[in-house]
């Protein structure tokens, strides 16, 4: 099987995607980083009675246009309202978030008023009809489509639905991904290794990404070099699994059993062999609904492709609108880069500002996909279309921030 471009790798892996069907509820409290299930209309107007916009006094325009000394008849407040009608020639002490009172239509703010004895106050600021009052329905109105379906729920997408009535919101379930990782010489963080072992840190870093898209993620642990045993952990993986991420065993190697094993599960086989740089070893297949998505075993390698086509896979799943989107930017290249071949690559970058003001990509000497520090250390990864030919320091470029 010849190596297929990330382009079209990604669009047979989405087209083999469907958005889950599964809508829960979730409470405000806890529907941060879910993904709304369907457009949200606004349950009531907001504010649903003019208010003020400042601390001041409830008056009439026409009064201040003609001065003269003004009678404070009462007190709105927020949460208590002026239950009387604001005359000719009468005033209301107001404080923000109050509700204007019936037949004042301007507020002065309190700096612009002097207090007189007997209850009364003068000034000699004139302000406009409608100064500093906030009118009904100036957020929204009742039956305003503002939250729609699709969009992952932050802070302030939590706060309007609150305001626009809602006490708990419709999300997707979250996609189950079972994390399956190869390889004899793996041993599990903190475990003392034995000769010729290496901690296994790829379960642990997938699942954070999985999390982090939107998945939950379950880690079933190491399985061995076998064919045998490695069949037998992603047929434990599928009985529960929406997508089943293996790390490691994708290669063509005498201990590589990863496709074997999925195709003994009934996986059809979309794709094997990537033109990436890091992550050419990785394939993906579907047995209906199932999906399986078969990462490289070298750390910078799994988690590279981890961004590239874990987390737009899991975005389609939750039926998020730009799931094929990686948010790529413009920059700079701050050294120069020899010619590349015929696949595309993911450097590993720092970024910093010029004195123009430039986004300036630095790539490290070192893009060996084993060295997890400068992966830790990146900002960015550098992307470097097949073919490209050398480029110079100060060069155009696209990244990717991590």
């Amino acid at each position: 099987m010849s190596l297929m471009p990330l382009s079209e790798a990604r669009q047979r892996m989405l087209a083999a995607a469907s958005v889950l069907t599964e809508i829960e509820t979730a409470p405000l409290g806890s529907s941060g980083g879910r993904t709304l299930a369907s457009d949200l209309l606004a349950l009531r107007t907001q504010p649903p009675f003019a208010a003020s916009a400042m601390d001041g006094y409830a008056v009439r325009a026409g009064d201040l246009a003609a001065g003269g000394i003004l009678r404070v008849v009462g007190e709105s407040a927020a949460g208590h309202p002026f239950g009387g009608t604001v005359g000719s020639g009468q005033a209301v002490r107001i404080f923000t978030g109050a509700p204007v009172p019936t037949g004042s239509d301007t507020v002065i703010i309190q700096e612009n008023v002097t207090k007189l004895d007997g209850g009364c106050i003068s000034t000699n600021v004139i302000e406009p009809f409608g100064r500093h009052i906030r009118g009904a329905g100036v957020d929204f109105q009742t039956g305003d489509l503002l939250l729609t379906g699709g969009m992952v729920l932050d802070s302030r997408h939590i706060g309007l639905a609150a305001s626009m009535g809602h006490a708990a919101l419709p999300v997707r379930r979250k996609p189950r991904v079972m994390i399956v990782s190869t390889g004899d010489e793996l041993a599990e963080p903190g475990a003392s290794l034995g000769e010729a072992q290496i901690v296994s840190s790829n379960s642990v870093a997938l699942a954070a990404l999985a999390e982090a898209a939107g998945g939950t993620a379950f880690d079933l642990g190491i399985v061995k070099d076998s064919r045998d045993a490695t069949s037998e952990a992603i047929a434990r993986a599928c009985e529960n699994a929406d997508l089943v991420v293996t790390s490691g065993g994708a290669s063509v190697g005498d201990h590589d059993f990863v496709q074997d094993a999925l195709k003994a599960n009934g996986f059809d086989i979309a794709f094997w062999k990537v033109a990436i740089r890091p992550g050419k070893p990785l394939m993906f297949g579907s047995k209906g609904g199932l999906l399986c998505l078969g990462l490289p075993g070298n750390p910078v390698s799994s988690q590279v492709c981890g961004l590239l086509f874990l987390k737009p896979l899991l975005r389609k799943m939750l039926g998020q609108p730009d799931a094929a989107y990686d948010r790529r930017e413009p920059a700079v290249l701050g050294a120069p880069l020899a010619a590349n071949d015929i696949r595309e690559e993911y450097m590993r970058a720092k970024l910093a500002r010029s004195a123009d003001g430039d986004l300036v990509a630095t790539p490290f000497v070192t893009q060996d996909s084993s060295i997890q520090r400068l992966m830790a250390a990146a900002d960015a990864l550098i992307i470097r279309p097949a073919l490209s030919p050398a480029m110079p320091a100060g060069a155009k470029c696209e990244i990717i921030r991590l």
